[in-house]
């Protein structure tokens, strides 16, 4: 029975990441093929395609689309790999890690509103550069950040942003016990021939762990090329990027737009395609220049360029995240603050007090949203996992789940979820808080599935085969043996689950209509039209809601522990007791 009801659940998982992503494919192609009854659009031609491309500044958006996701992406997996080359053998590691979290949990727009403190003309950098040469005006834009006509400056906040993911995903791999235990043979081989550290991990780790981390990279690869938030808030506007341009079209007060916006996001899908075959094209190359590099017989690979990229990486995320926590602080209490001064004219807590009650209605719908999505996320995920083991598929069938898996992330949200809109509107149309439900779990689901599966296919499972030798049933072994074992991994799914649902823009957005703000989606209006202090105000705010999550799933296993390690003294005299009655 418990077997059947994971696999149900199995079933159920596909089914939610599927659905509403053919769903919303479908109902955005029709109206990119001029179908659109709301209209009076009831045939199908190209007309809107033949319109979109007659418009002069399309090809810049496609450009700055695939320019700001490839590049960025590129970026930060060369950065990711000069990092863990140069401390994959050093206890820096775990440090290195902790350094980068917060970019990690950091949500997208908080980001880009943080990189937009530090960066801008009259930012934290700006004011010590000006303040040291003695400068007293700002300097009045043309500059690379923010609003550059090239992208830069988006390309550089999502390489932020990716980089610290796809440390996570590499180090995730590193640790499984064959994959840690291959590697180190590696590693001593290699060091064993007279390589260096740096070569012997370009030479011989990365084509280990490549195979397995290639498909996040894809979705990051895939998530970069549709990004809305922070193009929206770093990019150019004139033109914009694509994504960007198909939210503006499918929000005009003119429904005819819509079919404009229909037809730029399947557009996107074709960018984003071509991101992706340009990048495993790049893949070829470089697996070709690796070939010729592991049978050149050189012990070095350029060490000192990749260990300096590599400790100069970790120093600028160590000053970035002090510029930013410095000046986020400093303007949500500040009273004046004009430019270079390095600190605010006086302090108050105007600021707060205007937040706080203007965000007490999206708070609670922000924390409703998220722990309910990620609890529901994590039963699916782990039952799924528990189906795997129960009743295990075949290795196509498991490839093909986890392609599954991954479909979300690998379709721009951008494309999909207004389609998503459309079809909602056909179905239970006054469900608003459903359609915003299932479109976070849309993607807190891959992301947590990606947590937890590690740890679980990493449990030793001789544990549950002593538990059902000593009668357990497989629901009491899954209850009983194997989430206590699993506990940390756990809530930090969950945790993450929370992050992910908190960070959520366009989804909360589309979903809602707008009725249900958060304060992901208060945070970025604020960003467009509100007071600098104000939204510094936001920033905290969305930087300190996945925070708590994580500071609760550091913390319960540490109380659960306490908790039996305080109740064992009674249960070992309560068996005591039990011994003597029986003798």
């Amino acid at each position: 029975m418990f077997a059947q009801t994971t696999l149900i659940t199995r079933w159920c998982l596909l089914l939610l990441l599927c659905i509403p992503v053919l769903a919303g494919l479908v109902g955005v192609v029709f109206p990119a093929l001029g179908y659109f009854p709301a209209i009076g659009a009831n045939t199908f031609s190209t007309a809107v395609f033949i319109a979109l491309f007659s418009l002069d500044d399309v090809w810049q958006m496609i450009w700055l689309s695939l320019f700001t996701g490839l590049g960025s992406t590129l970026v930060a997996i060369a950065g990711a790999f000069f990092i863990l080359a140069t401390f994959y053998q050093s206890a820096m590691l775990g440090k290195i890690q902790g350094i980068l979290s917060p970019f990690l949990v950091f949500p997208h727009a908080a980001a880009a509103i943080a990189l937009l403190f530090a960066f801008s003309p009259s930012g934290l950098f700006a004011r010590i550069a000006a303040y040291a040469s003695d400068v007293s005006l700002p300097s009045s834009g043309g500059g690379v950040f923010p609003y550059d006509a090239f992208g830069i400056s988006v390309l550089f906040a999502l390489s932020l942003k990716e980089l610290p993911f796809i440390i996570l995903m590499a180090l995730s791999v590193m640790s499984q016990p064959l994959m840690q235990k291959k590697l180190t043979g590696f590693a001593k081989v290699g060091t064993t021939l007279g390589y260096s550290p740096v070569a012997c991990f370009f030479k011989l780790v990365v084509p280990a762990i490549f195979a397995q981390i290639k498909l996040p990279i894809l979705a990051v690869l895939v998530f970069a090329t549709s990004n809305v938030e922070i193009p929206l808030i770093l990019g150019p506007n004139n033109p914009s990027t694509l994504a960007v341009a198909i939210m503006h079209w499918f929000n005009h007060i003119d429904l005819s737009m819509r079919l404009l916006a229909s037809s730029a996001a399947v557009v996107q899908i074709a960018v984003s395609a071509v991101a992706l075959l340009l990048f495993l094209g790049i893949e070829c190359i470089t697996k070709h220049i690796g070939k010729r590099s592991l049978v050149s017989g050189k012990r070095q690979f350029v060490d000192g360029a990749v260990q300096m990229f590599g400790v100069a990486i970790i120093a600028f995320y160590v000053i970035l995240i002090s510029a930013v926590v410095y000046i986020v602080l400093t303007y949500s209490v500040a009273t004046q603050w004009p430019f270079p001064a390095l600190f605010p004219d006086g302090l108050t807590l105007l600021h707060w007090e205007t937040a706080v009650g203007a965000l007490a209605a999206p708070l609670m719908n922000t924390v409703l949203l998220g722990v309910g999505v990620s609890t529901s996320s994590l039963i699916l995920v782990l039952f799924t996992l528990e189906s795997e083991q129960l009743r295990p598929a075949s290795t196509y069938a498991a490839k093909a789940f986890t392609l599954s898996v991954f479909f979300p992330l690998l379709v721009p949200g951008v494309a999909f979820l207004y389609g998503l809109v459309w079809f909602q509107q056909l179905v239970l149309q006054s469900a608003v808080w459903f359609h915003t439900y299932i479109a976070h779990m849309v993607y807190v689901v891959p992301y947590v599935f990606l947590s937890m599966a590690v740890a679980y296919r990493k449990f030793d499972n001789r544990y549950a085969m002593v538990a059902q030798s000593m009668g357990k049933t497989p629901w009491q072994v899954f209850f009983q043996v194997k989430l206590p074992s699993m506990l940390y991994s756990i809530v930090v799914a969950w945790a993450l689950g929370l992050a992910i649902s908190f960070s959520q823009y366009l989804p909360t957005l589309l979903a809602s209509g707008g009725t249900i703000p958060t304060v992901t989606t208060e945070a970025v209006a604020s960003a467009s039209g509100s007071s600098t202090r104000l939204t510094a105000v936001f920033v905290i705010i969305q930087a300190v809601l996945p925070l708590i999550g994580f500071v609760i799933a550091w913390c319960v296993p540490a109380i659960v522990v306490k908790t039996r390690g305080k109740s064992a003294p009674a249960l070992k005299d309560k068996s005591r007791k039990g011994v003597l009655h029986g003798a």
